[in-house]
Parts: structure tokens; sequence; C-alpha cells
């Protein structure tokens, strides 16, 4: 990881600091429904407000490509942020201009104002130079504190960091170390388990991984592609059979590397995908021709549980099952529950990240007892997959 300054290298008193956050948050009847991202940047606003800087926020909200879209306003979040942080947010009705300058010159030192979308301008996903100018003239630092955004060469992302000192916030600090642990420079063995529906979406990922990591677990529907590919009938699984070849092709290479690829040799059968349907554990060798694989079975789990205990960093992206159908999650659930133990125990440095994979330790109840888990969804899997992200790269130049 290259170096990159922080909150720690920036006298932020009496300063505008423009910081550039991930408000793109759920909202449900005009209210915020879920506060996860609010809360990791939290630690980044409080501290720069404590310290006497104005803190004037930058954040796009859904995909309204270069228009104003009074649905996509963020003057709704001003509201939600402001009781959720119990300070004052100002809210701006643009991102650039007289409108800008002139809230700013009226904020206090340690006042918050947020502006409107940086995405109602067509410059913003443009990455334009002259766009970004308009941005950094209401402030004298930058700070980038969305990870999640950083995978996309945007003004407010990339070109802006060009044009005032720039720093990390605490939770893109927190992000970077936390994946550098995993994967830059982790406590070997390192294991990865990469979950999820299909591996045409994750081949980028699986090819970079094997290069990385001393193990990789294939579960999900990924792994039916992978059991087609070694002759095993997956009966009417979900499976790639189309990307058999290149499946053999992964097996091959990682074991040129000396990656181990472990996949489920025991799995939960059912004929129905629903909640509650008629299912059984079997060996893979033994599936039905009118069955699905739904889930890794206990032997399956059991043998996961040995693996983990004897590695000491884990990176994990996607579920090992449809986990949310029940009884299809309880595989998920079991590991989730074991790397929560090893974790707490010291004995594992644990980093999860994408949103299945939230939503799957969330529901197994573990999301405070990892090491870390990223909220970044796609920029996590670029990381993940050993692409710069250009964010994240304009911090440390």
């Amino acid at each position: 990881m290259a170096d990159f300054k922080t909150l720690d290298d920036l006298d932020a008193g009496g300063k505008t600091v423009i910081a550039r956050v991930d408000l793109n948050v759920p909202i449900e009847g005009g209210k915020i429904s879920d506060f996860t991202r609010i809360d990791r940047i939290l630690p980044t606003l409080t501290e720069l407000s404590d310290k006497g800087a104005k803190v004037l926020l930058l954040s796009h909200f859904g995909r309204p490509k270069g228009k104003v879209v009074p649905d996509m306003s963020l003057r709704p979040i001003a509201d939600g942020l402001s009781s959720h942080i119990k300070r004052p947010v100002t809210f701006i009705d643009d991102c650039i201009g007289s409108s800008v300058a002139e809230a700013v010159a009226a904020a206090q030192p340690g006042d918050i104002l947020l502006a409107e979308n940086v995405r109602f301008h067509a410059g913003e996903e443009k990455n334009d130079a002259d766009f970004a100018k308009a941005l950094a003239a209401a402030g004298d630092v930058y700070v980038n504190d969305a990870f999640s955004c950083s995978h996309r060469a945007h003004a407010s992302t990339e070109a802006i960091a060009h044009l005032l000192p720039a720093y990390a916030g605490r939770n893109m600090e927190a992000e970077l170390t936390a994946l550098s642990k995993a994967l830059e420079k982790p406590a070997r063995p390192v294991m990865a388990i990469v979950g999820g529906a299909k591996i045409s979406s994750k081949l980028d990922l699986l090819f970079n991984l094997i290069e990385k990591v001393d193990v990789l677990l294939i579960g999900g529907g990924m792994a039916n592609t992978f059991l087609n590919a070694k002759g095993v009938n997956v009966g009417a699984s979900l499976c790639e059979h189309d990307l058999a070849e290149t499946a053999s092709e992964i097996l091959t290479k990682a074991e040129k590397v000396g990656c181990d690829i472990l996949l489920p040799d025991h799995v939960v059968l059912s004929k129905e995908f629903k909640a509650g349907a008629a299912n059984r554990a079997a060996s893979v060798a033994d599936v039905a021709a009118d069955e699905m694989i739904l889930d890794v079975a206990p032997e399956s789990v059991a043998l996961l549980k040995d693996r983990l205990a004897s590695v000491k960093t884990l990176i994990w992206n996607g579920p090992l099952g449809a986990f949310e159908i029940d009884p299809f999650g309880d595989g998920t659930i079991a590991i989730a529950k074991e790397v929560e133990k090893l974790t707490k125990a010291g004995k594992l440095i644990s980093v999860a990240g994408g949103g299945d994979t939230v939503s799957a330790l969330a529901k197994a109840g573990v999301t405070e007892s990892l090491t870390y888990i990223s909220t970044a969804g796609g920029a996590f899997l670029e990381w993940m997959e050993g692409k710069t992200l250009p964010g994240v790269a304009a911090l440390t130049r």
C-alpha cells in the first residue's frame, strides 16, 4: 500500500475542508432507513468539526446522469444526517458556484455543510477538470472518506485530489489499513472464501486470488460450475455449463501456483427453491437429475472449520448457499460463527465485504465481531481483483 496522508497530518483548524463522503444511503418514505454508511463517516465529520474546520460535504445520490432530478436531491439526507450526528447540517442547493461560496463564507468554524448531489452535473462522472476546479474553489484542503466510491475516476473522487492538499479520512484510512493487512502484507496462511451465484461476474477476482492466497474455498452457485467442470453431475442446480473450460483453467493454474482450491463435497439438496422446502444432505456424487444444490452440508462445514483453524488471515466475499431462504443459510451462518469465534480468540484476521456477504453476516449476527467489514461493494471487489482504484491512487501520488 502506497503512503497517504491522514487526518493526523492535517491541521484543520480555521480551514474549509471539502470532504467526499458516500451518502448514497437507502431512503424509505423520505427518511434514511439504514445509517451504516453514515456511522462510518462520523469519526471524520466530528473530528474535523471539533478541530474548528468548516466541513463541506460532497456526495452523489442515485444515477441522475448529469441532470437535476428532484427525487435524487440530498436535501432529505441533510435532515437525517443532522439528527443522527446531533449537530446542525446546512444544506446548499448546488455543489459549485456562488451559493456554495456564500454558504461557506457565512459558516462558522466547526459548521457542517452538505452540498447538493454532485451527479446533477455531467462533469462529475466525466472527471471533468473544469468541474473539479469549480468544486475545489470552495475549500482549502480535500479529504476523501468514500472508499466505496473510489473505484470510479470521477471529479469529486479523482480530479479534485490533484487540485488541493489531499488526505484520507478515518473511514478511508481504516479500509485501506484493513485491506492491506488482508491481501498485501498478510499473516499467512491466507484463505479466501468466494461465494455467490455465478463465476462469470468474478473471473478477474478468482484469477487474482489464486496468485495471492494459500487456500481458496469456492461456495454458492459458483461451486456448481467447478464441480461440473470436474465431471460431477449437479442435476438441476444453478450452473454455468458454458464456463466449464474456464473453471478447469482456474483449477489448473491454482495447482501450478500452489493454491489449494476447496469445493464442497457434501451439500444440501432440494427439488424446490423456496422457504422450508423438503431437503436432504448428500455427497456431491449423489445428486439426482431433478435436485438443486442449495447449501453446504454439515460434513463440508466440519471440514471447512478444520481448515479455518490452520489459517491466520481470511478474506470473505459471497455466501456459501442460498442464505436468503431458510434453511439454506445454515452453512454460511455456521461458518460465520466459527470465523467470529476464531477472530475473538485472536487467532484470525477476518476481512469481509460485498453486499450479499454483509447481509449474510448480519443474519448470522457477527458483524461486530470480525476484524473488518467493508461496506464498499464494487470498490471492495475491484480491490480484491487487484485493480488500481483511481480515488485511492489520487491520494497516494
